[in-house]
């Protein structure tokens, strides 16, 4: 058994990883421009929530069950949101994979209900998790998949790791595969999936409420044009620091990676409801040396100890990154907010790194 540092010995007595975040609070809008005709529309987290605001703007109001402060990876359903979704035309959502807390409630769902899986999507690029935390492999790898979207950024996705030898002491962790085929279910951190989402929320939309169809599909052309102008600025933003290898909490964003060609070189975690173990830990930090990556990255739903211990045992600078938003107030520009915000994270820690 490897000597451990001090600090990375105290992380592994704390507290589980789910920080202790405020209860999620349900977004839930008052009445829709057009009256009571338009569909009620129930949303998993904030970016999809967003997505479909921006869709339904002058239209109606989606309910949205996840705020940012909680995880989809933990979340449970209080009755006023089983409630909801009982009650709702349509249900959007990425995956099972991500939203397992919606997998039996969508199951006891009317014949009338409509339900979007938005991983299912034509015209995604979706990637395959990457198994380990190291990511020892750079280069294309032929397990990932396209859904119609030629992935035209110009650079390659970092190859998943077979990490055989895992961690399965105490504190250890079991990679978490997901369901899809193993697809990564974060499609929403690259611009170019998210115009991709919102023409298939536009298309559902139009079909469960033909009379405003034309509506959904005028902001449908004004949010796209929104999305090509943000994707050239945050580009160009990125551009100084793409080199620069990082740390993430978990991977969550390899989306974002691939669409700006950022060099991200491991997680701490794969599955961020689960704790990473000592060899995990270890093998992070060797990571960490071996590359001279100069920033680490926590995430504002889970509890910030282990990103600590990693920077006190290495010395690295550290930043927050957040997929869902949390500090971003719920509405039909939070999708914007919620990339421009982790870019903007990306650039201040790296920006600024020796």
């Amino acid at each position: 058994m490897p000597s451990f540092p001090l600090a990375l010995r105290r992380f592994l007595l704390a507290a589980p990883l789910i920080a202790a975040a405020p209860m999620a609070m349900t977004y839930i809008p008052s009445a829709a421009a057009h009256g009571d005709d338009a569909p009620k529309v129930v949303t998993s987290i904030k970016p999809i929530h967003a997505i479909t605001s921006a869709i339904m703007k002058d239209i109606g109001e989606p309910l949205l069950l996840l705020d940012g402060a909680s995880s989809p990876h933990s979340y449970s359903l209080r009755p006023s949101e089983a409630r909801a979704l009982s009650e709702a035309d349509l249900v959007v959502y990425v995956s099972h994979s991500l939203e397992g807390f919606l997998e039996k409630p969508l199951e006891t769902l009317s014949k009338n209900s409509h339900q979007l899986e938005l991983i299912a999507t034509e015209g995604l690029a979706l990637r395959k998790m990457r198994e380990g935390g190291t990511w020892e492999n750079h280069g294309h790898d032929d397990h990932d998949e396209d859904h119609g979207h030629d992935d035209d950024h110009g650079h390659d996705e970092h190859a998943h790791d077979e990490d055989h030898d895992q961690d399965h002491d105490a504190h250890g962790e079991e990679d978490h595969h997901h369901e899809h085929g193993g697809i990564d279910p974060h499609i929403w951190m690259d611009p170019a999936n998210g115009a991709s989402i919102a023409t298939a929320i536009t298309d559902e939309l139009a079909e469960i409420d033909p009379e405003h169809a034309d509506d959904y599909r005028a902001n449908l052309k004004t949010l796209l044009a929104s999305l090509t102008s943000l994707g050239n600025d945050l580009r160009q933003q990125i551009a100084p620091i793409q080199s620069k290898p990082y740390v993430v909490f978990h991977d969550a964003y390899q989306y974002l990676e691939t669409g700006f060609g950022l060099n991200a070189v491991g997680s701490i975690t794969v599955s961020p409801d689960q704790k990473p173990g000592a060899k995990r830990l270890h093998e992070i930090e060797d990571k960490i040396r071996d590359t001279g990556a100069v920033c680490i990255f926590a995430e504002p739903q889970f509890r910030p100890a282990v990103v600590q211990a990693v920077v006190s045992d290495t010395g690295i600078r550290s930043g927050t990154l957040d997929p869902l938003g949390a500090e971003i107030a719920a509405g039909p520009d939070a999708y914007q907010e919620i990339l421009r915000q982790n870019v903007g994270a990306l650039v201040d820690c790296l920006g600024n790194a020796s």
